[in-house]
């Protein structure tokens, strides 16, 4: 099989992610090499990829799931917003320019031929190319100047399947609307339609989606069962909104509090947390959360000034000194390790120069302007443990006191503090590190007075299975011989055109 699909959805959170990351599993499980691509995403969510660059997250989860190492082509361009109206814009993994939206729309002719290159390099070196689009395909503002959607099927000659999402409500309105705003060059790369998130008999749905092809012409390949917990790597906040499954409490349970920044990246550095037995894993913005929890964790953040500036605004800042006097464990990781520090200089995000930390930690902060890209391994004297993660950030943090967290394995420096029971590491991923995080977590168990025994198995198989059932999904309700039809062949001919009617309206 040789081809290329590219996965729409009709708004973000539809489920392109999981269903882009299910066909990559479904076809690496068929012996089929297999890569994945998204063109342009704004995610604050990214890793270090093998080759140095900085990627998406979701990416690095597909590139897993086709068992295949992380590469900037897979992700030429990020964009990630640095607060209000601004981002840094990474491209080919490294960091490229900042923009507001709008000057960013005339950056995209520069970076059309660069998204074109890395597709005909993944598409010349394997046999399948599944693209990710972002947001909605049928951003008509946006069209002129499209990278990742309706632009890039029709650039490259790519099929397009589309993802909605039932269990928000309005499906066909939403799978039809999104076709129907679309122009006829755009519409006959629409090949196929895709449920996601469906609950409830089938048969009465099944008249509704006969209609739909009627309509349009374009077949529903298949409807995705509702499934909890179904996504680690979630490629933004969004998912966040939906209720987070959690374990009856235990006797011995741990409850884990994760502060929820208005502009917090990497927050899936504690998806390794929410596996173990027995560990309840929350996103708050509650002082009650924060005083009762067992352990608090702050997470990266893009914005650590501004993010610094809410805290104190909702006066948590004094619910985390006060945490910390009464020795219970807060851990700080990147941008939340700096915001926990005497003092932050920034002439690079925010721009706002020198500010006060919350002074729990004995170290400082300075921002450059070039950004650490890189993947580490070492020690944990402390916890008596190996550890490894990766590194992205322009903030360098200098120690005035207390003990380093971890020490580099090479010739690298060593990196965090401990002082007290506060932690802070610039580390992300340090979670995902089996021994390092159940060592961590009997600390935080002792703290608290219980007997907690975490589990055994590993974050590496946790999430092995995790992009299995996302290949089982696309194998078990997807006509799948449709879908490699279609990725195969190609666009298919002969799609019809939906004709609306533009009428002007008036307002007496």
């Amino acid at each position: 099989m040789r081809g290329a699909l590219l996965v729409a959805g009709t708004h973000s959170d539809a489920g392109k992610s999981v269903v882009a990351t299910g066909i990559c599993r479904w076809l690496a499980r068929r012996g089929v090499r297999v890569a994945p691509f998204k063109a342009q995403n704004m995610a604050l969510n990214s890793v270090v990829a093998h080759d140095g660059s900085e990627i998406g997250r979701a990416q690095a989860a597909q590139a897993a799931a086709c068992g295949i190492e992380t590469e900037a082509a897979m992700n030429p361009v990020l964009i990630k917003p640095s607060g209000h109206r601004h981002s840094q814009i990474v491209v080919m993994g490294k960091p490229f320019a900042d923009v507001d939206a709008r000057s960013y729309q005339h950056l995209k002719d520069q970076l059309k031929p660069i998204v074109a290159d890395a597709l005909d390099d993944l598409r010349a070196r394997f046999d399948v190319v599944v693209c990710e689009g972002a947001g909605s395909p049928a951003e008509i503002n946006l069209r002129h100047a499209d990278l990742t959607n309706m632009g890039l099927a029709t650039a490259h000659g790519l099929p397009v399947l589309v993802v909605g999402d039932i269990d928000r409500g309005g499906v066909m309105a939403s799978l039809f609307g999104t076709l129907a705003l679309l122009d006829a060059t755009d519409q006959a790369h629409v090949a196929a339609f895709l449920v996601n998130k469906f609950r409830g008999d089938q048969s009465i749905l099944a008249p509704g989606l006969a209609q739909l092809e009627a309509m349009t012409g374009r077949a529903t390949l298949g409807v995705l069962p509702h499934v909890e917990d179904l996504w680690m790597d979630v490629e933004d906040s969004l998912a966040l909104e939906a209720p987070r499954p959690e374990e009856p409490a235990l006797a011995d349970s741990l409850d884990v509090a994760v502060l929820r920044l208005r502009w917090m990246s990497n927050f899936t550095d504690v998806d390794a947390l929410a596996t173990e037995p027995g560990v309840r894993v929350r996103f708050t913005r509650s002082a009650a959360d924060l005083e009762r929890a067992d352990l608090v964790v702050i997470p990266g953040t893009k914005a650590t000034v501004e993010d610094l500036a809410r805290l104190r605004e909702h006066g948590l800042d004094r619910v985390l000194v006060e945490r910390a006097a009464r020795g219970r464990p807060i851990l700080g990781i990147c941008g939340g390790y700096q915001l926990l520090g005497e003092s932050i200089d920034d002439g690079v995000e925010s721009r706002r120069g020198r500010v006060e930390g919350l002074g729990l930690l004995p170290v400082t902060t300075a921002f450059q302007p070039d950004k650490l890209l890189r993947r580490r391994r070492g020690a944990c004297a402390w916890l008596g443990t190996a550890v490894s993660g990766y590194e992205i950030r322009h903030g360098r943090v200098s120690r005035g006191g207390g003990e380093p967290l971890v020490h580099d394995g090479g010739e690298g420096e060593p990196d965090g503090c401990r002082h007290g029971a506060v932690l802070g590491t610039s580390w992300h991923g340090a979670l995902e590190h089996d021994a390092f995080r159940r060592a961590l977590l009997r600390q935080v168990a002792a703290t608290a007075g219980r007997d907690f025994r975490p589990g055994t198995a590993t974050f590496a198989a946790a999430r092995q299975s995790r992009l299995d059932v996302l290949g089982d999904l696309i194998e078990q309700h997807v006509d799948t011989a449709a879908l490699e039809d279609l990725i195969s062949g190609g666009v298919p001919a002969g799609l019809p055109t939906v004709h609306t009617e533009v009428r002007t309206c008036s307002v007496s």
